[in-house]
């Protein structure tokens, strides 16, 4: 499968995975600030079933760990940073274990390689709405959205994955089919024999409950050398509500 991506600057290659229902342009400031400050080679990818990346019948993280292995051979990339948000965390965690030789750092945001059990459910369903509603604006997709999700700045994310067609009307860039038939398996948790010893990062929001006390024990059991980082005054989308405290953590542990 050949991912979808934006490749900034030059150096060694980080590579940056978005959450469930994200995309990688989600992640281009902090990409541009990484390739332009700290030299690296930042590549923003797009996992299957979002963005620009193909869709497919299946999503499962042995898939989309099996795609950040092929995407590095295409690239031929070595050495990697692998970060990822949210989903793109657990696929990065197990990227990372399954190809240790292939990654030299790792930096998870706010995910533990624990079971979730389905959270998504309202979301999907404003999504559902919007891809069977006749769209003519922006302005309308986010009042048919608001029905379901009254949160302006997840409306504003969401709202990302509208795609204009040549003829005016919208549809999604997400494979929603898909992501609902296949949503037990975004929740999965890490196999226990899944380990990664090279150097981690945990990255949590204060405000996040995705990440609790009593989970840093297990994490530490399968990623022995983790240190984590807690942003203050932050929720889940920790890398866009405290952009300056988030990109200074990584930049610190780079």
């Amino acid at each position: 499968m050949k991912l979808n991506s934006i490749i900034l600057g030059k150096g060694q290659p980080l590579l940056i995975l978005h959450g469930f229902l994200g995309m990688s342009d989600n992640w281009k400031t902090i990409g541009n600030k990484l390739a332009e400050e700290k030299d690296f080679q930042v590549h923003l990818i797009d996992q299957r079933n979002h963005g620009k990346s193909p869709h497919t019948n299946e999503h499962s993280y042995e898939l989309m760990a099996e795609d950040v292995k092929d995407y590095c051979e295409q690239h031929s990339l070595s050495n990697i940073i692998l970060m990822g948000h949210s989903m793109g965390g657990k696929t990065a965690m197990l990227a990372a274990a399954e190809y240790p030789d292939l990654v030299e750092k790792l930096i998870v945001v706010d995910i533990a390689p624990k079971y979730y059990k389905p959270h998504h459910q309202q979301i999907l369903d404003g999504l559902t709405a919007l891809e069977e509603a006749d769209l003519d604006s922006r302005q309308e997709a986010d009042k048919l959205l608001s029905e379901f999700i009254s949160e302006k700045p997840i409306r504003l994310f969401l709202l990302k994955n509208l795609n204009r067609k040549s003829e005016g009307t919208y549809c999604l860039k997400v494979n929603l089919e898909t992501l609902k038939e296949n949503i037990e398996e975004v929740g999965k948790s890490l196999p226990q024999d899944k380990i990664f010893k090279g150097s981690t990062l945990f990255i949590k929001g204060a405000n996040s409950n995705y990440i609790k006390e009593e989970d840093k024990a297990a994490i530490q059991k399968q990623f022995p050398e983790v240190k984590f980082e807690e942003i203050r005054n932050a929720g889940h989308w920790v890398h866009a509500e405290k952009m300056n405290d988030f990109y200074k953590a990584v930049a610190d542990f780079l």
